[in-house]
């Protein structure tokens, strides 16, 4: 596969730029192969490192990822402002789109470089490398998912159980993998995360800006609610719950909660500093100009009536502003440092774990209602006094907006999307299923893999 043989490559200088020099083999710049250059259980640590740097990029979790599911949402549309994200927005994107895959796949690489990793032969602490490798099944399992909810047949008019290749080797025997079904896909992602939550262990989670043991849990209960696995979603959600780890943020802190490192409610956030921001690629940039003046890109405009979705002493209400002399509904709050771009991004929030234990005891016949009113109880907003599923939905939408999951809520329900042009002008609707709600394929992938075969409709 072109895309794995590519991320050699970038690997090489990941580990050269994560790892300090004293700690690599030096030989590892010449002509000796990877896995011979790691030599300690901190070289892992580098290429994890590195591999939270890829999940960092514009073209992934930095931006891309988020900003593609919101604007293909009732959430938000592109006003076409410096013409970004209005092909995403209208459905418009075809084989030649590059999206996630290759930065996935690099991913995959990396990651896949500590899970080969035989920590028998390296120095320092081995219960330390077992909990590192099984972070890095964590994102392993993190990327297939991605893959899967982006480029699976799940929700395609034509039916398909087409998934995505799994890669499990790095520079593997099978360099030209086929894509594997939508249901393999998903137990290797179930399968990474059970056994990763055995490796790790607590005393090594030291930040919330590298994954973590209780990730674990939450994306697994992440990945059950996509593809309603109650009884998992239910119990892999119990955990994070039971840890005692994790709370949701109050009231009063919410709106600010946004402008620092990760509070009671994050379990797990992509860090940004001057260092290494996106500066005009940042997510804050394509969400609001900076300001009221158009000296950013502004393109990703909030649904005029979206607003109304809030009470007026929801403090959610609150991450919403106008702009443009008050003709513009943007999303003002979350992700705000729009000078810099330095704001850290959460992946996984305890109120999502809540919302996906609601749903789950919904489905299963226990107490949503209860669950459902721990995030109204902290937001000002009003208690459920009944819960439907409609209820849960919305109240997903209210506490998720702007952080990339209505796309896929919207998906998972079988819901119908309407499409919005660059005035709030409608242009039709996406009628569930359709071959649009799965993107294609790149075409430099099937030119350098004759084994994958693209998605129905392009």
């Amino acid at each position: 596969m072109k895309k794995i043989s590519y991320s050699l490559f970038t690997l090489v200088l990941l580990l050269l730029g994560a790892c300090s020099t004293d700690s690599l083999d030096p030989t590892l710049s010449q002509s000796r192969s990877v896995e011979d250059g790691i030599v300690n259980v901190d070289n892992l640590h580098g290429i994890l490192k590195g591999a939270h740097n890829i999940m960092s990029a514009a073209g992934y979790y930095g931006r891309d990822l988020i900003v593609n599911n919101e604007v293909r949402s009732d959430n938000c549309f592109s006003n076409g402002n410096s013409g970004r994200f209005s092909t995403q927005a209208e459905y418009l994107y075809n084989e030649n789109t590059d999206y996630i895959w290759n930065n996935a796949y690099n991913l995959l690489a990396n990651v896949n470089v500590i899970i080969g990793a035989n920590l028998s032969s390296l120095d320092g602490n081995q219960e330390q490398g077992r909990h590192i490798q099984g972070q890095a099944m964590v994102l392993r399992a993190l990327a297939h998912y991605d893959l899967l909810r982006v480029f699976g047949q799940q929700h395609t008019k034509s039916g398909g159980s087409l998934g995505v290749p799994i890669v499990t080797t790095f520079n593997g025997d099978d360099l030209f993998p086929k894509r594997s079904s939508i249901d393999e896909v998903k137990a290797a992602i179930y399968d990474d995360l059970e056994t990763a939550y055995g490796m790790m262990d607590t005393s090594f989670d030291t930040s919330k800006t590298i994954v973590s043991k209780y990730v674990a849990k939450a994306l697994e209960a992440r990945v059950a609610i996509y593809f309603g696995d109650w009884d998992r979603a239910l119990t892999a959600s119990e955990v994070v719950i039971d840890s005692g780890m994790y709370g949701i943020i109050g009231a009063d802190a919410f709106v600010n909660s946004w402008t620092g490192p990760g509070t009671v409610n994050v379990i797990f956030e992509l860090a940004y500093s001057n260092a290494d921001n996106l500066g005009p690629d940042a997510i804050s940039n394509i969400y609001r100009f900076p300001g009221d003046a158009p000296g950013g890109y502004g393109d990703v405009q909030v649904v005029s009536d979206l607003i109304e979705l809030y009470e007026e002493n929801d403090v959610r209400r609150d991450i919403l502003g106008y702009q443009d002399s008050g003709t513009r509904l943007r999303n003002m709050k979350k992700y705000p440092d729009t000078a810099t771009g330095t704001d850290n991004i959460p992946l996984f929030r305890y109120e999502e774990v809540i919302l996906n234990y609601a749903e789950a005891l919904f489905e299963t016949g226990g107490n949503a209602l209860a669950q459902l009113n721990l995030i109204t109880a902290n937001r000002g907003a009003s208690a459920y006094v009944t819960v439907t599923k409609e209820d849960i939905l919305k109240e997903r939408r209210k506490e998720l907006m702007f952080e990339g999951f209505r796309f896929d809520d919207l998906t998972r329900t079988g819901m119908d999307i309407e499409i919005l042009g660059s005035l709030e002008n409608s242009l039709g609707k996406v009628e569930y299923p359709s071959n649009l709600l799965a993107y294609p394929i790149p075409l430099s992938e099937i030119n350098a893999n004759s084994n994958v075969v693209q998605n129905a409709g392009y």
